[in-house]
C-alpha cells in the first residue's frame, strides 16, 4: 500500500511542491536507491538483531515517512524523504522473507506465497483508497479557471510555498490518503513490538533456526545464480506492468480506456494467482511451481511477440503472463531454502538483484523504445527474460543437486567411519578378553612359583635361625665357664 500510493497521488505531490512531473520523477530514483540501501543494511542487521524489533522500527519509520510526505514543500526534501522511506521498505521486504524462513524453514512455502499475495493485495487496494480519499478534490477544469483568473494570487502563494520547507498541503485529501495508510502501518508495528516482548518465543525460534542451519557446498554459486534469476524475472514483471498501457495505445492502437483495463487484467491475474498459490503450495513443490511458471511465461511472451498486433491474443497472453509471473519469486525463495539456509545477508543479496532488475531493465527499455518506436521492444525484452529464467533454473537445480550429492557422500563417509570404528571396537574387546585369559594363566603360574619360592625361603630362614641359636648358646656357655674359672674377674665383680 505504501509503495503503490505514490502513483495515484503523484500529480498532487507535484502540485504540492510547485514542480512539474518530469523534475519530480527523481523521487522514484531516490526511493529505488533507498530500497537498495535498506535491503543491504537490513540483511546485515537481521543477523545481529531481533527480527521483531527491527521490523517494528522499520514500520515505525515508514509511518513517520507517510505522515511527513504531504507536508514537504521542497523537491529535494521530498526526494530525501522518499530515500528514507525506500530504505525502510527495503528492510521490511528483506526481513519479511527472512522471518518466515527462520520460523518455518523449508516448510514455509504457503506462508511465503501469502506474504507476496499481501504485496499484490496492497497494490490493488492503495489506488482505490487514494481514489476515495481524493474523490472530492477540485477537478482539472476548475484548477484551470482558477489559474486563469487568479494568476497573481497563485504566484504569491507559490513564492510563499517556495520559502517554506514544511507546510500544510492545500489539498487536505492528500493528507488523509497518506495518514490513513500510515495509521494502518503504525497499528501493525505495535504487533511486532508485542512479539518482541515475548522473549521465550524469540529464543525458541533462534534455537530452532540454529538447529536447522545448514550450508551447501556451492552456497555462493547458488546465490549468484539466484541473483541473476530474480534480476531478469523482476525486471520483466515491472517492465510489462509499466509499459503495457503505452504499448497497447501506441503499437496496437487500443483506446486508453481499454488499455487501462488491459493493465488491470495483468495485475488482477497476478494478484489472483498469488492468492491461489497459497493453497497450491501445500500440495505442489516449489520447484514444480517454478517450472510451471517458466513454461507459462515463455509460452505467453512468445505468443505476444508472434501476434503483437492481434488484440485477442494480446488479452489472452497478458492474462496468462500475469498469472505465470505471480508465483515465481516466493517459490524461488522456498526452493533455495530446501538446499541451503538463507540468512539475512543471503536474502539481502538476491533482493538487491531483484531491485537492480526493477531499476535497470525498465530504464533500458525506455531508451530503446525511443530509438526504435516501431518495434515492440517491451515484448522482446519479456521474451528474452523468459528465456533467461528458463535457462537459469536448470543450472540452479544442477548446482543444488551437486551440493546435495556432496552432503550425502559426506554423510555416508561419516557413517562408514562410525561402522569401522564400531567393528574395530568389537575386535579390540575380543582381543582384550583373550589377553585377559592369557594374563590370568600367567598369574596362576607366577603364584605357584611364588609359593615354592616362599616355602624354600621359609625353610632356609628356619635353618639359619636354628644354627644361629645353637651357635649363640654354645658361645654363651663357653663364656660362662671362663667367667667362673677366672679369679680376677670374680674379685673385680
Amino acid at each position: 500500500m505504501s509503495i503503490a500510493i505514490l502513483g495515484p497521488t503523484f500529480q498532487d505531490l507535484a502540485t504540492n511542491v510547485n514542480s512539474n512531473i518530469s523534475s519530480l520523477s527523481l523521487i522514484f530514483v531516490g526511493r529505488a536507491f533507498g530500497y537498495l540501501s535498506g535491503s543491504i543494511v537490513g540483511g546485515i542487521l537481521f543477523d545481529c538483531m531481533n527480527h521483531f524489533l527491527l521490523l517494528g522500527f522499520s514500520m515505525l519509520a515508514t509511518t513517520v515517512g507517510l505522515y511527513l510526505v504531504p507536508f514537504c514543500k521542497r523537491v529535494i526534501l521530498l526526494i530525501a524523504m522518499m530515500y528514507i522511506f525506500g530504505a525502510a521498505m527495503g528492510i521490511l521486504d528483506t526481513g519479511g522473507n527472512v522471518l518466515i524462513l527462520a520460523v518455518w524453514g523449508d516448510k514455509g512455502a504457503p506462508h511465503l506465497q501469502a506474504l507476496h499475495f499481501s504485496f499484490a493485495l496492497g497494490a490493488f487496494v492503495a489506488p482505490l483508497l487514494a481514489k476515495l480519499a481524493l474523490g472530492t478534490s477540485v477537478s482539472a477544469e476548475n484548477h484551470t479557471e482558477i489559474d486563469f483568473h487568479n494568476y497573481s494570487a497563485l504566484n504569491q502563494s507559490s513564492q510563499a510555498d517556495s520559502e517554506s520547507v514544511f507546510g500544510i498541503p492545500e489539498n487536505i485529501d492528500l493528507l488523509w490518503a497518506y495518514a490513513l495508510i500510515g495509521t494502518y502501518i503504525f497499528v501493525v508495528s505495535l504487533f511486532f513490538c508485542v512479539l518482541f516482548v515475548k522473549k521465550s518465543s524469540k529464543r525458541e525460534n533462534a534455537k530452532e533456526f540454529a538447529q536447522r542451519s545448514r550450508r551447501a557446498k556451492y552456497h555462493k554459486a547458488l546465490l549468484c545464480l539466484l541473483f541473476l534469476f530474480f534480476f531478469f524475472y523482476v525486471g520483466a514483471e515491472v517492465t510489462y506492468g509499466s509499459y503495457v498501457f503505452t504499448f497497447a495505445t501506441n503499437h496496437v492502437g487500443m483506446k486508453e480506456s481499454k488499455a487501462a483495463v488491459l493493465n488491470s487484467v495483468f495485475w488482477g491475474t497476478f494478484a489472483a494467482c498469488r492468492g491461489l498459490a497459497i493453497f497450491f503450495a501445500t500440495c505442489l513443490r516449489p520447484g514444480t511451481m517454478i517450472v510451471l511458471s517458466n513454461i507459462g511465461s515463455l509460452a505467453s511472451s512468445l505468443v505476444l511477440v508472434l501476434f503483437d498486433r492481434n488484440p485477442v491474443c494480446l488479452w489472452i497472453a497478458t492474462a496468462v503472463y500475469g498469472a505465470s509471473m505471480a508465483t515465481t519469486f516466493p517459490s524461488g525463495i522456498s526452493w533455495i531454502e530446501q538446499y541451503t539456509t538463507i540468512d539475512g545477508k543471503s536474502a539481502a543479496f538476491f533482493v538487491v538483484g531483484a531491485s537492480l532488475g526493477e531499476m535497470a531493465i525498465p530504464a533500458v527499455i525506455g531508451i530503446l523504445q525511443e530509438k526504435y518506436p516501431d518495434l515492440p521492444v517491451v515484448l522482446y525484452t519479456c521474451l528474452g527474460s523468459a528465456i533467461a529464467t528458463a535457462v537459469l533454473f536448470p543450472m540452479l537445480y544442477k548446482v543444488a543437486n551437486l551440493s546435495r550429492d556432496h552432503q550425502r557422500k559426506e554423510i555416508r563417509k561419516s557413517e562408514d567411519q562410525k561402522a569401522l570404528l564400531s567393528s574395530s571396537g568389537l575386535n579390540e574387546e575380543e582381543n582384550d578378553e583373550e589377553d585377559a585369559d592369557k594374563w590370568n594363566e600367567m598369574d596362576f603360574e607366577v603364584i605357584e612359583m611364588d609359593d615354592t619360592k616362599t616355602n624354600s625361603v621359609i625353610d632356609t630362614s628356619r635353618n639359619v635361625l636354628v644354627e644361629s641359636t645353637s651357635d649363640d648358646s654354645n658361645w654363651s656357655l663357653s663364656n660362662a665357664l671362663l667367667v667362673e674359672s677366672s679369679p680376677i674377674s670374680g674379685n673385680q665383680l
